[in-house]
């Protein structure tokens, strides 16, 4: 399982985006949106709002896991990620 770390997220840092990518941070703007290149596929700019998505700061052996078998670390996040919500009424 996929946990916060702590420590604040800040230039340097490895974090994960609102689409699950592991991402190097790069900078922070205004104190809220966060941004940096992806550790998968060096996608950049890729950004989110440090207050309005689910960011999280990410350990090495979190890179190595996503590295490995990236499909099935996007679908276990998404799968732990969904849990943390809760269960959606409709």
């Amino acid at each position: 399982m996929t946990t916060d770390q702590p420590g604040e997220i800040k230039p340097g840092a490895i974090y994960e985006d609102c689409s699950f990518h592991p991402v190097l941070c790069t900078h922070i703007n205004d104190g809220d949106e966060i941004g940096g290149i992806s550790l998968i596929d060096a996608s950049s700019p890729r950004a989110c709002s440090l207050s309005g998505c689910a960011v999280i700061k990410l350990s090495i052996a979190d890179v190595i896991a996503a590295r490995a078998d990236w499909p099935a670390y996007q679908a276990r996040r998404r799968e732990e990620f969904a849990a943390q919500q809760g269960p959606t009424t409709a």
